[in-house]
């Protein structure tokens, strides 16, 4: 099976210098590894194919296959790292608490305990089962 630690080497390598940042990495028991990065202003196609190229050059299919899919972390999707939750201060987002309450407002604040929505609702991190971006239409 492929290390995923390998991969997220190799996945680092290829950010530095770059306003991208790694949301997650998953291998399965078939091999198939699943690379999602992010970035502030929107993924663009080109770079997931750069990295791609960049993982396949670092792994040998002959020595064990795989399956590679790169993209991004996904509109609608919860978010998974903290740099997500400050790339949308400012946005409008919806919370789900662990009582199955949703709030939507704007995220006006976010801290390492806590999300601020509207400017007066402060949610502990403990108490959110997740929190995505709502989009927009103007």
């Amino acid at each position: 099976m492929i290390d995923k630690n390998k991969v997220k080497e190799c996945v680092e390598e290829w950010l530095k210098g770059k306003d991208y940042f790694l949301v997650d990495i998953d291998v399965d028991k078939s091999n198939k590894v699943t690379v999602e990065i992010d970035n502030k202003d929107g993924v663009w196609i080109n770079d997931c194919c750069s990295l791609s190229s960049f993982i396949e050059e670092h792994f040998d299919r002959d020595v064990e296959d795989f399956e590679l899919e790169v993209g991004s972390a996904g509109i609608g999707q919860p978010f998974k790292v903290f740099q997500q939750y400050e790339n949308n201060v400012g946005n409008q987002v919806e919370v789900l608490t662990d009582e199955n309450k949703k709030v939507i407002g704007r995220l006006t604040a976010v801290s390492a305990e806590s999300v601020t929505i509207n400017g007066n609702m402060t949610l502990p991190f403990e108490e959110i089962k997740n929190v995505r971006a709502v989009i927009e239409f103007e």
